[in-house]
């Protein structure tokens, strides 16, 4: 896979105002999702069942919307297994992965460890779009990616528990702990610019991504929870268990989500849906506040003004191509 240089998109092309809408939207579904699952949702309800089901509605939102741009008529064309697995496998595959990886890391780690290591992300995402995708960052840029990082550590913080490590042996925190989650964040960089060069370089559609990678990791979850204790409560207790109509609406809404990150990855890039996501946590705290009388903590009010100095810098002072570039 040779790197391919992209160009910055221009702060004056029709796509800049598609960036900020979609950027918006996601910050806003990001940000209010934990308060509307935990308003909607029982606790009765199957992890396994609302995901799946997000899936599905993911899809049949995402054929709807390709159906009315027209692009559903040329997949039957165009589409090929091979184009498929290329495009959006292989992302899929990889953010299993890491969210495997993750599960085995939180439980051998604080919360202070673990949200340090995780946000190192940021940084691999930049670092795979700049090698897969030859998307170089200013200084400037650079800069404002470590004050983003710092931002989401203090609000990770903020907005996690206190838990404590479960074991005390080195040996244990550093290969079930430490490594896990440095290889989760690389995965999770890998999987963004991959995605990110799918879209943007061999033009695969974001809609069609969407339903891809939402078919491919519902079959990894089905195969996964065959034998998990969620399959075990699927089958004694039957898969709508503990739903009510009201749980339609976080299953719904996380389904946009998952559209509109798609649509971020492929106008913006993975580094941007970066400091989106970063940015949601402070629509989080907001919301926790307005919503039920939470305060925000301490490391939310340091970090707001980091995210919004940071999303500043990124965007007033991107890469110039020097003249031996162009």
């Amino acid at each position: 896979m040779e790197a391919t240089k992209l160009r910055p998109i221009s702060p004056n092309s029709s796509t800049s105002t598609k960036v900020w809408l979609f950027s918006l939207l996601l910050t806003i579904q990001y940000g209010a999702q934990p308060l509307i699952s935990k308003r909607f949702t029982r606790r009765e309800v199957i992890v396994t069942s609302s995901v799946l089901a997000c899936e599905v509605v993911k899809v049949v939102c995402a054929s709807i919307l390709m159906a009315k741009d027209g692009t559903l008529k040329r997949l039957y064309k165009e589409w090929t297994l091979i184009g498929s697995l290329t495009a959006s496998g292989l992302p899929a595959a990889i953010y299993a992965l890491q969210n495997s990886l993750l599960q085995i890391s939180y439980r051998n780690l604080d919360s202070l460890t673990f949200s340090m290591l995780n946000q190192t992300k940021l940084f691999f995402t930049a670092l795979f779009t700049y090698i897969i995708l030859g998307q170089r960052q200013s200084i400037q840029q650079i800069g404002a990616l470590f004050l983003l990082i710092n931002a989401a550590i203090l609000l990770s913080i903020g907005e996690g528990s206190s838990k404590a490590s479960s074991t005390d042996n080195p040996d244990e925190i550093l290969f079930y702990g430490i490594i896990p989650v440095l290889v989760a964040s690389v995965l999770s960089g890998l999987a963004s610019a991959l995605c990110q060069w799918a879209t943007q370089v061999k033009k695969h559609a974001s809609y069609l991504m969407t339903v891809e990678m939402s078919v491919i990791g519902s079959l990894c979850m089905l195969a996964s929870a065959y034998k998990s204790p969620d399959g075990t409560a699927i089958r004694q207790r039957g898969f709508f268990d503990g739903w009510t109509p009201l749980t339609l609406i976080p299953v719904s809404l996380n389904a946009v989500g998952g559209i509109l990150v798609g649509l971020v990855t492929s106008y913006a890039g993975g580094v941007r849906k970066g400091f989106v996501i970063v940015s949601a946590l402070l629509v989080t705290a907001l919301l926790q506040f307005v919503f039920d009388g939470k305060p925000p903590s301490p490391y939310c009010l340091v970090a707001f003004p980091l995210v919004i100095t940071s999303i500043s810098i990124y965007q007033k002072y991107p890469y110039r191509l020097k003249k031996k570039d162009q």
